[in-house]
């Protein structure tokens, strides 16, 4: 399974979201800057993930976004599959596959093809924003840089 970069700075944009705590909104240019995430293309993921109910805007010059809902309650998961469709590491396993598999029950592989969609859905699936928020923080608490003169 690919991430598109698509998807993958819509993770981050919700991510810097996560870290907001202020009760003012973030400005797009903010969040582009702090994650390396070209202006123009974040304008039109932040347009797409407001129309799935992921973050909230506000115009002026105080505007910005914030989350609409706490990120506590939004996963990776849900994330990647509003941006890229069902997460499948071949198309026998997608549910939402258009024509079946001509080796039908006899594959030798798709046991296996069930058991990785099953781990890489466990794991997006039970990890939050406010997670990787809390682990990064606490990683850059515990990182010592190897200082060498």
């Amino acid at each position: 399974m690919r991430i598109s970069s698509r998807s993958y700075y819509a993770l981050r944009a919700i991510y810097e979201l996560s870290e907001h705590t202020d009760a003012a909104p973030l400005k797009i240019a903010e969040i582009a800057e702090r994650q390396h995430i070209p202006l123009k293309f974040l304008e039109a993921i932040l347009n797409h993930l407001k129309g799935g109910g992921f973050v909230r805007s506000w115009r002026g010059a105080e505007g910005g976004y914030r989350l609409a809902r706490p990120a506590e309650s939004l996963t990776i998961g849900e994330v990647l599959r509003f941006m890229e469709g069902p997460i499948a590491p071949v198309e026998c396993v997608n549910p939402a596959r258009t024509q079946e598999c001509e080796f039908l029950g006899e594959c030798p592989f798709f046991e296996v093809w069930c058991q990785v969609l099953q781990s890489i859905s466990d794991v997006v699936d039970r990890t939050t924003f406010a997670d990787l928020v809390l682990k990064h923080r606490t990683h850059k608490e515990t990182y010592v840089a190897d200082w060498t003169i």
